[in-house]
C-alpha cells in the first residue's frame, strides 16, 4: 500500500458509523486551568457516575451495565471488565481493588498522562468499583519514578476525602465505607504483572506467582483476598458509562472491544504523544492523520503496536485497525508464538533508516535485566537471547546463530513461563527474524550496515 499522507482529513466515524467529530471523553481535563483540582473536577460533571450508582442502582445493575457496555481491559490482556467484577463479588469478602498504575513498558505514558491530567477521574472509577463489588480498600500502585503522578493522587485523595467521596457512609449510604492509599513501586518491569505487583504490594520480591489461584479468588489475590485488579485507563471509563450509558460506550469505535481509546505513539513520526481516539482507529491515521508522518518522510519499517513486549508490523499491514480483537486472531497470529497482540497501545514507529538488528538487539538486553528469575526458560533464556544478539549486533554474528535464537525464542515462548513476560521476551526478536532476516544474515555473514552503531530504538517517553 502507498505511505503518502492522506491528500485531506477525513472524519472520524464515531457512534454507529455517522461522522462527527470525536470528543475527548478520558482527556476533557487536558489545557484546563486547574483541571485535576476538585472543583474543576465538579464543573465538568465529575462524581455523577459515582452519585448515580450509589442513590439509584445497586451493586449488581452496576455490574450489569459495565458488562453491557463491553468495556475491556486496558493494560493489555483485554478482560471482560464486568466479568472480573462479577467474579470477584461472588467470592467471600473482604474483598481488594488494585489499581496498576506501573506502567513499565517502553514507549507507554498514557496512563501517566491521565494521572497527571484528571486524577479525580480514576478516583470515581475505582469507587464505583468498590460499591460495586463490596471493597471497602482500595490501593493504587504507581511507578516509583513517577514521583509527580503520585504526588497528584496524593492530593486528589485528600480532596476526595475532604469533601466525602472516599471515607465513611459515602453519599450517605450507609456502609459505604472506602479507602485508598497510593503506593510506589521500586521501577521493576515485572510488576506489570498482577500477581507480581500484588507481592511488592505485600512487601515481598516482585515475583509473579503460580496460577490457580486466580487473583479474583479466596487465596489468590492480595493479602489472600479475592481482589480486583484493574488498569488506569479502564477505570477511568467507568463513570462516563454510568452516565451516558452502556449502549453509548458500545457504539464507540470496533464492535468487539469499543470506546475511547489513549493511543500513546513514539519513534520516528513528526508528532510523538498521546492521542484519545475510537478504539480500532487504523496504524495509518494514527501515523499520518494525528502524528504527523513521518520525520524527514521516510517509509514506515515497522511497527511495534504495544510497546517492546509485542511482535512487530511491517510497514506494509498499516491498514490494520488498532484493537485488542483485530491484532489477536488471523492473519496476525504467527504460531507458535502466537498474536502480535495490542498491549496497552503504546506504538512505537521505526523508520526505514532503522537499523532492525540494533533496535531487537537492546530490546532483548532489556528484558533480560528485568527478568526476575523465579522461572528457568525466562531466566536463562533471556541472557542467552541477550548473549547472542549482542555478537551479532557488534559484527561478531555466525551463521550458525539465527538457528541458536531460532532455538532459543522457542523454548522461551508459548507459555512455557510463569508470567508473560517471557512471551514478551521472544516477541520482538521472533518476528524480526521472519520480516526482516536478510539483514540478521547480512549481519552474520560480516555485510553489517556502516549506521548499525548510530541507530536503534526510537527514543520513546516512558
Amino acid at each position: 500500500m502507498t505511505q503518502t499522507p492522506p491528500v485531506a482529513d477525513a472524519p472520524i466515524q464515531h457512534g454507529a458509523g455517522q461522522p462527527l467529530p470525536w470528543e475527548p471523553v478520558l482527556m476533557t481535563a487536558v489545557g484546563r486551568e486547574g483541571g485535576r483540582f476538585l472543583p474543576d473536577y465538579l464543573l465538568r460533571g465529575g462524581y455523577q457516575g459515582l452519585t448515580k450508582a450509589v442513590q439509584e442502582m445497586d451493586p449488581d445493575s452496576v455490574i450489569k451495565e459495565i458488562s453491557d457496555s463491553k468495556l475491556l481491559g486496558r493494560g493489555g490482556a483485554g478482560f471482560p471488565t464486568g466479568v472480573k467484577w462479577g467474579g470477584t463479588k461472588r467470592n467471600p469478602g473482604p474483598r481488594h481493588l488494585v489499581v496498576n498504575a506501573d506502567e513499565s513498558e517502553p514507549g507507554t505514558y498514557g496512563n501517566r498522562y491521565a494521572i497527571d491530567a484528571d486524577p479525580h477521574g480514576l478516583l470515581e472509577g475505582m469507587l464505583v468499583c468498590c460499591f460495586a463489588v463490596g471493597i471497602q480498600q482500595a490501593y493504587i500502585y504507581i511507578r516509583g519514578e513517577n514521583l509527580y503522578g503520585a504526588e497528584v493522587l496524593e492530593h486528589a485523595i485528600k480532596e476526595a476525602y475532604a469533601a466525602g467521596y472516599i471515607g465513611k457512609n459515602i453519599l450517605g449510604k450507609e456502609g459505604f465505607n472506602v479507602d485508598i492509599s497510593v503506593t510506589r513501586g521500586a521501577g521493576a518491569y515485572v510488576c506489570g504483572e498482577e500477581t507480581a505487583l500484588m507481592e511488592s504490594l505485600e512487601g515481598r520480591r516482585a515475583q509473579p506467582r503460580i496460577r490457580p489461584p486466580f487473583p479474583i479468588e479466596v487465596g489468590g489475590g492480595l493479602f489472600g483476598r479475592p481482589t480486583v485488579v484493574n488498569n488506569v485507563e479502564t477505570l477511568m471509563c467507568v463513570p462516563h458509562i454510568l452516565v451516558r450509558g452502556a449502549a453509548w460506550f458500545a457504539s464507540i469505535g470496533a464492535p468487539a472491544c469499543p470506546g475511547p481509546k489513549l493511543y500513546t505513539i513514539s519513534g520516528h513520526v513528526n508528532r510523538p504523544g498521546v492521542y484519545e481516539l475510537p478504539m480500532g482507529t487504523t496504524l495509518y491515521d494514527l501515523i499520518y492523520k494525528y502524528a504527523g508522518g513521518m520525520k524527514r518522510n521516510q517509509k514506515v519499517k515497522a511497527v511495534s503496536p504495544g510497546a517492546l513486549a509485542c511482535q512487530l508490523l511491517p510497514g506494509t499491514d498499516l491498514n490494520v485497525q488498532m484493537d485488542t480483537a483485530t491484532l489477536t486472531r488471523p492473519p496476525h497470529w504467527h504460531p507458535p508464538f502466537g498474536p502480535v497482540g495490542f498491549g496497552a497501545g503504546g506504538i512505537i514507529v521505526y523508520g526505514e533508516e532503522t537499523d532492525i538488528v540494533q533496535v531487537v538487539a537492546r530490546a532483548a538486553g532489556f528484558f533480560a535485566r528485568e527478568s526476575c528469575g523465579k522461572c528457568v526458560p525466562c531466566r536463562e533464556g533471556t541472557h542467552w537471547m541477550q548473549d547472542v544478539l549482542s555478537r551479532i549486533a557488534h559484527g561478531h554474528g555466525r551463521p550458525r546463530d539465527l538457528g541458536i535464537l531460532e532455538d532459543v525464542t522457542r523454548n522461551i515462548g508459548g507459555r512455557k513461563t510463569l508470567c508473560a513476560l517471557g512471551d514478551f521476551s521472544v516477541n520482538s526478536v521472533a518476528s524480526a527474524l521472519r520480516l526482516f532476516r536478510p539483514e540478521f544474515e547480512a549481519y552474520c555473514n560480516g555485510h553489517a550496515r556502516s549506521s548499525a552503531a548510530g541507530s536503534g530504538v526510537p527514543v520513546a517517553a516512558g
